[in-house]
């Protein structure tokens, strides 16, 4: 049996492994898992139970995942969205799950105690976060959807489950225009190349892995650019980088450069890489 496979998307540790990975890993036990979802508007994944490393990714409230293992204040999960394999703080989950009627549709909004602006607010939600709206009212004009808590969030700021935003993931991504670039973030808080992908593509109902050189190995079709041609909407891929082209000219990305979101000529995007990572990989139309 091989123990080479991706820990990223495969839940396997010598002393335990997600059972469906039984005859493929070798571990001292197995284990279907537990349904659990995320209870905090975000959760980091790290790749060790350790606040010090880095993450990996992050989910979002109401996100649901599989619960493998908790141990010393740590929950070893698997993100049922993309297969994210990695190491959340309990508290930041529960065991079991709710039934999510709306997703966040904007890069940011707010839960207040009840259906009003001027109350100070709860938490700060970001697009991709999934709640379960109870009911409706209306203050001074401005509709609410409410929670089971009688929290409230702006009505407009969200969109049944299932029902796609948009069909142009470039149009969400340059939503996040300014969104400071971090490291694993996948939130209108902070985001990294790879996540402002998944995102803007999850909000036109297409499902994307996480990682860019998970994307850049199967998301959509290899493009050439010579005999194809370039449109809105492709995705240029460099070593450890990803970007959107907002049209055959201009990239649209998080990028490390400026600590944002940014668009910047293509041209300019490729000398600037080249001189540290190289030139553009591949590109895939998704």
């Amino acid at each position: 049996m091989s123990d080479a496979l991706d820990h990223r998307s495969h839940a396997y540790r010598a002393d335990l492994a997600d059972s469906r990975l039984k005859g493929q890993v070798t571990a001292e036990r197995y284990t279907e898992g537990a349904p659990g979802e995320v209870i905090v508007p975000v959760a980091d994944i790290r790749p060790r139970p350790d606040a010090k490393c880095s993450i990996d990714t992050q989910a979002l409230l109401g996100e649901a995942l599989i619960v493998f293992d908790i141990s010393g204040g740590w929950a070893w999960v698997q993100l049922a969205a993309d297969g994210y394999v990695g190491y959340v703080r309990q508290e930041a989950i529960r065991q079991g799950s709710t039934l999510a009627t709306h997703v966040v549709a904007v890069p940011r909004s707010f839960v207040y105690p009840g259906p009003d602006l001027r109350f100070p607010h709860r938490m700060v939600l970001s697009m991709g976060s999934r709640v379960s709206i109870v009911g409706d009212a209306e203050t001074r004009g401005t509709p609410y959807a409410l929670l089971e808590d009688g929290s409230a969030i702006v009505a407009t700021h969200l969109r049944p489950v299932g029902e796609a935003a948009t069909q142009d993931a470039v149009s969400v991504a340059a939503r996040f225009l300014e969104t400071p670039y971090l490291w694993g973030g996948r939130t209108g808080l902070g985001i990294d190349c790879s996540g402002l992908v998944q995102m803007a593509l999850a909000m036109t109902g297409k499902a994307a892995p996480r990682d860019s050189d998970q994307q850049a190995s199967g998301l959509g079709a290899v493009v050439d650019p010579q005999r194809d041609g370039l449109l809105r909407g492709d995705l240029v891929f460099w070593k450890g980088h990803v970007g959107f082209l907002e049209d055959p000219d201009t990239l649209l990305h998080a990028s490390g450069g400026t600590m944002t979101v940014t668009r910047e000529p293509l041209q300019a995007a490729i000398d600037r890489i080249a001189r540290l990572y190289g030139l553009p990989t591949v590109y895939r139309r998704p």
